[in-house]
């Protein structure tokens, strides 16, 4: 068979699964290109571990197909589909050593002669030296490696990762990362990641879905959808966001002017996701890293240009890169700014009156139809 470089396309179009009256997955379309290091991320419960079974044949769609490259893959049970899993839980043959491991699907394929492959395979992925070891004797990080090792031997068209680093601690989390993403690199073939982790999907992916309830809210590159959230769950749900609930004033030359606490600011159009009309209602937000703090004292010199909000310090907490500050307004309660370390003012105290202000360019507006609080995690959602 004459193989494109779509061979390893993953095409989902309308598929959708329920459960009697409950629905998972609400029907998606959605192509992730061959060779793309894709995440799907999201809370726990909004269906993204359901659509990865699916793609690996571990679940029946209640409607729609999937086509992996031009094939129908629909209907096939997943050992005849050109996929591997890797879960959260590596499932390795304990009393097998590192080596057979990686070998087993070779062998069950009554492959003789596997020694050049599997010793490819574990140099890839760095535990050349530890071939002859036991996977207990290995740290959670290496385990997880035999396992990406294990099913890239058997040359899938798809990687499919099932939150695969979830049991590793911080930082070794974060080494993971870049391994993953340079081993995906490395082999090319396309690479679908499940994570309810903002900060490691946005490290990995090239492109990334979040899903809430069932539903693609937002496709797009990290960056682009950190900077341009179209609704209030992806801007909640990636890093932090500061919503200001505002009423459109006027429009002029490409930007919007809105008035919020009693004062008023400036939004580009072209950064709106709503279609705001002169006088609705819109939600104007800004990223806490965006902002500049300044002691009330200052303030007659900050440039006219700048979108600018007074407030009192209620809250600072020191973390080292930046200090986090929680500042009371008229036009947001608990308004969030991060500010690098680097001239601190000793001034900028909790009951310090202050001055927020940022270029109007880094602000976006969002439908004020949507609730406000959707995507933020709350500290119970977190242990659970």
């Amino acid at each position: 068979m004459m193989t494109t470089d779509s061979s390893g396309d993953v095409r989902l179009s309308g598929i959708g699964k329920t459960y009697g009256s409950f629905t998972a997955v609400h029907p998606l379309d959605l192509t992730v290109p061959q060779g793309s290091f894709f995440a799907l991320l999201g809370a726990s419960g909004c269906g993204k571990t359901t659509t990865l079974r699916m793609i690996a044949g571990l679940e029946e769609p209640s409607s729609g197909t999937v086509h992996l490259g031009d094939q129908d893959v629909t209907h096939l049970p997943p050992y005849k589909r050109p996929v591997n899993t890797v879960f959260q839980s590596y499932a390795l043959f304990p009393h097998l050593d590192i080596f057979e491991n990686v070998a087993f699907g070779l062998r069950r394929r009554g492959i003789k002669s596997v020694k050049k492959q599997v010793d490819e395979m574990l140099e890839l992925v760095q535990l050349g030296e530890q071939a002859r070891k036991k996977p207990h004797q290995l740290s959670g990080g290496q385990q997880q490696r035999v396992a990406v090792a294990r099913a890239l031997i058997n040359h899938p068209k798809v990687l499919l990762l099932d939150e695969p680093l979830g049991a590793l601690d911080l930082k070794l989390r974060r080494q993971m990362q870049l391994e993953l993403k340079r081993i995906q690199t490395e082999v090319g073939i396309t690479f679908i990641h499940v994570t309810h982790d903002q900060e490691e999907a946005m490290t990995m992916a090239d492109t990334v879905a979040v899903m809430n309830a069932g539903r693609v809210e937002q496709l797009g590159s990290p960056t682009d959808l950190y900077e341009n959230p179209q609704t209030t769950f992806v801007a909640n749900f990636l890093g932090t966001s500061n919503l200001i609930e505002a009423e459109v004033d006027s429009k002029t030359g490409g930007e919007i002017v809105v008035r919020a606490g009693g004062g008023k600011l400036l939004l580009p159009e072209a950064r709106c996701s709503a279609s705001t009309t002169t006088g609705g209602k819109v939600l104007v937000g800004v990223r806490p890293e965006k902002i500049s703090l300044a002691h009330a004292d200052d303030a007659g010199e900050i440039s006219e240009a700048r979108n600018r909000i007074t407030g009192k310090i209620v809250d600072s907490s020191f973390i080292g890169v930046s200090t986090q500050y929680v500042v009371d307004s008229p036009a947001c309660p608990g308004f969030e700014v991060y500010a690098q370390n680097i001239d601190r003012d000793p001034r900028l105290v909790p009951g310090a009156e202050v001055v927020l202000h940022w270029s109007p360019a880094h602000t976006f507006g969002l439908d004020a139809a949507q609730d406000i609080d959707a995507g933020v995690e709350t500290v119970e959602e977190e242990a659970a």
